[in-house]
């Protein structure tokens, strides 16, 4: 046989086989569908599971968790008429390729790194640190190489968004040490400060050497004309100057104490930097960016699982509703997971994709888990994941949601507050609304509570109340009541434009029959307005 012939006969069969194992080998989202059945659904009967949402409720979640909007209703009717089989991950696709979903995200991270802020002058990052974010996340840059941006940053706090985490924790070792900790590693190693760790293995000495890390970060004022103009993340490698703070012992030296319990009046003792993950360490007097650079390679390593599986347990608890670890913050090896081989086998294949952050998005929303309906919160005798979960909407979704509803621009409102507090932020109503809607992102979400402030500003906020207005016709309902006399396509309308779906029988009948029994048209399209951007719905993704 010529060489040739054995050539292409080879690749043929090369060809064949990847086509075969191609075609009966499951993808990242089918293989994690088969772990949750291995490991948590044996023995379930099919009807315990919660059956996959139809194509409207899909849109309207995905679009809530990428983009942080609806979609329009344009936009949801042609996906409903689309026949392809595989619509659903083109949308995933197209959603994780928008800009908003960088700016979305951005948000959710800012407000895990501001929300625990030591004090309230580490506001004065957050547009710089949502910038930062925003442009990372839709480059998609690995997670690793974010996580290291954050750790050594330097710089002015409002050129370099990075600096936010430091900011965050006005540059206080102990404090900046805790929160990459848990933010990054899902660790509360800071449980070990005083003592230690009450529940997992982890020692006082531990979380001080790790401390040991950060004493030579400075956090120093900006001066313009001689005023404090915000500040800037440098290195400090020689003399002593006084942190701000309560004057303790060892504070402002070139190196970290672990302060001695029996004589609190004493400098403590010395600590080496070591990385308690690992048993890696730099020696003392080493230059401060050469220890960040040290634990930011550290840390972000593969040798590290805890830095995958951390981000992978946040990602799947925000689109799932749980995660495999909760707290979502609260890891460890004296933990324990639920489906430990499902989370082990997203974490390896993250990391493995040089921490593609996409890739982990689009691999969780394209299995069944995420696609199945929403249930609320389930007890702690019933099984994981066997429906997705009801969340609130963040503050930023909530805000951005409503104005897109009820078409205008919110961020248009509002002014400059606190201009000595915090020099060159504004704050107007998006502010307010992170003020009244916002939580920590790192809390379960059934400790999120409704509130009688944020049923108040959506009753009684005097942009809405013009934006919700029918006898303007400058607003989108006037226009909608001049232009459509069909009170039942305008019903159908107002539902898209606020809940992403039609109404169902029972509430285009109650909506009618309130149009009629009103008998002034505006005034009862004004009230159906405001009872979907005041219901439950309106402020929750399903």
């Amino acid at each position: 046989m010529r060489w040739y012939l054995r050539v292409g006969l080879t690749l043929l069969a090369i060809t064949v086989l990847a086509q075969h194992v191609q075609a009966t080998s499951p993808n990242p989202s089918q293989r994690v569908d088969q772990l949750l059945a291995e490991e948590v659904f044996i023995g379930v009967s099919p009807g315990d599971l919660a059956p996959v949402v139809d194509d409207t409720a899909f849109l309207r979640r995905a679009s809530l968790d990428l983009v942080g909007a609806l979609p329009s209703p344009e936009a949801l009717m042609l996906f409903i008429l689309d026949p392809a089989k595989d619509k659903r991950a083109k949308a995933i696709d197209r959603l994780l390729a928008d800009s908003r979903f960088g700016t979305n995200w951005a948000r959710y991270w800012r407000d895990v790194i501001l929300y625990r802020r030591s004090e309230d002058r580490a506001l004065i990052v957050s547009q710089p640190l949502e910038a930062f974010l925003t442009e990372q996340l839709n480059e998609n840059v690995g997670w690793d190489k974010v996580a290291k941006a954050f750790v050594e940053a330097t710089g002015n706090i409002s050129e370099n968004g990075a600096t936010g985490l430091i900011m965050a924790q006005m540059g206080e070792p102990n404090d900046v040490a805790a929160e990459v900790s848990r933010i990054f590693m899902g660790i509360q190693i800071q449980c070990a400060q005083c003592h230690n760790h009450p529940t997992d293995h982890w020692k006082r000495e531990q979380f001080h050497e790790f401390a040991a890390f950060f004493p030579r970060v400075s956090l120093r004022p900006v001066l313009v004309d001689g005023k404090p103009r915000g500040f800037e993340v440098a290195s400090r490698d020689n003399g002593f100057r006084p942190r701000m703070g309560n004057g303790q012992p060892g504070r402002g030296s070139l190196e970290h104490y672990m302060p001695d319990l029996k004589d609190p009046t004493s400098q403590g003792k010395l600590m080496t930097p070591v990385f308690f993950a690992t048993g890696q360490s730099v020696k003392t007097g080493t230059k401060d960016l050469d220890r960040r650079d040290s634990i930011g390679d550290w840390m972000t390593a593969t040798n590290n699982p805890w830095f995958a599986k951390a981000f992978v347990n946040r990602i799947w608890a925000e689109l799932v509703g749980e995660g495999f670890y909760e707290p979502i913050d609260d890891m460890g090896p004296d933990r324990k997971a639920t489906a430990p081989k499902t989370l082990d086998y997203l974490a390896g294949e993250f990391a493995a994709r040089n921490y593609d952050v996409k890739w982990l998005y689009e691999t969780i929303m394209n299995t069944t888990a995420y696609q199945r309906e929403a249930r609320p919160r389930r007890n702690e005798d019933q099984l994981p994941f066997t429906a997705n979960t009801t969340q609130p909407l963040r503050a930023d979704v909530i805000f951005d949601v409503l104005a897109s509803s009820l078409g205008i621009n919110l961020d248009q409102f509002g002014g400059r507050l606190g201009k000595a507090a915090y020099p060159g932020v504004r704050f107007g109503i998006r502010f307010l609304f992170d003020q009244v809607f916002g939580y920590d992102p790192s809390i379960r979400r059934h400790e999120v509570a409704a509130t009688i402030p944020q049923a108040l500003i959506l009753m009684n906020s005097g942009p809405l109340n013009q934006a919700v207005s029918g006898k303007n016709r400058s607003t989108r309902l006037g226009k909608m009541l001049n232009s459509d006399k069909d009170d039942r396509e305008l019903v159908d309308l107002l539902y898209l434009r606020c809940l992403a779906r039609e109404p169902n029988k029972d509430e285009l009948r109650l909506c009618l029959a309130h149009v009629r029994k009103t008998k002034d048209r505006t005034e009862a399209f004004e009230d159906i307005l405001w009872s979907l951007i005041n219901s439950s719905e309106f402020v929750h993704r399903n």
